[in-house]
């Protein structure tokens, strides 16, 4: 045999200071994410949340669609509201289409 097999030498064994040394950058990395990307979209999805919530009959919507109109009816029990985009034109939309409320009503006051 012409070639003979080169062994590498064994490396003395990492200590545990090591160890944590290298999970470092990965957990410094998950951090950035976090407060980067992940924080911010879960605001946003709880903001969104709220403002669905409190959708009510007479707010001017805007849908994902980009159609704008004035909720008629909020189906208590669903998660559909009735909005109408014209003179006499109602669609039913999920709530969960909403993109914008435009402009909020007030709620009625209980004195005359």
């Amino acid at each position: 045999m012409f070639i003979t097999p080169a062994y590498a030498q064994a490396a003395g064994g990492a200590g545990p200071a090591m160890a944590l040394g290298q999970f470092v950058p990965l957990i410094l990395i998950f951090g950035i994410m976090y407060f980067l990307l992940i924080r911010p979209q879960q605001k946003k999805l709880k903001d969104h949340k709220a403002m669905i919530e409190q959708v009510r009959r007479g707010d001017s919507v805007v849908t994902s669609g980009g159609i704008i109109g004035k909720v008629t009816k909020v189906k208590d029990e669903g998660n559909e509201i009735e909005v109408e985009i014209a003179d006499g034109v109602k669609v039913r939309v999920i709530k969960g289409t909403l993109s914008q409320v435009l402009s909020k009503t007030e709620p009625a006051s209980g004195s005359n």
